[in-house]
């Protein structure tokens, strides 16, 4: 009985931690444009695009359209962006 929370401890600490889908998810989502620079230009290129119309890369309206070309959820989107803006284009606003 004695060992019995050193044997609850050194279970615990050997089990492995499980990574929740969305985690995982959006960290393929982010390695894709990590591996792929030139997906990452082009979304900064489209993003300055509506940098030049008065419209944030961050808005509501740039979310939805980078969810929908590439069937995101908002989040994930918003996510990614902010992503692509820190890393490829700082100029971006």
């Amino acid at each position: 009985m004695r060992f019995l929370p050193a044997l609850i401890l050194v279970t615990l600490a050997s089990a492995p931690i499980a990574t929740a889908p969305s985690a995982r998810a959006q960290s393929t989502l982010l390695e894709s444009v990590k591996r792929n620079p030139a997906e990452a230009i082009a979304l900064c290129n489209q993003f300055k695009g509506l940098n030049a119309q008065g419209i944030s890369a961050t808005s509501p309206q740039a979310i939805q359209s980078v969810a929908t070309q590439r069937n995101l959820s908002s989040t994930d989107a918003e996510i990614l962006s902010t992503y692509v803006i820190g890393l490829h284009c700082p100029d971006v606003r």
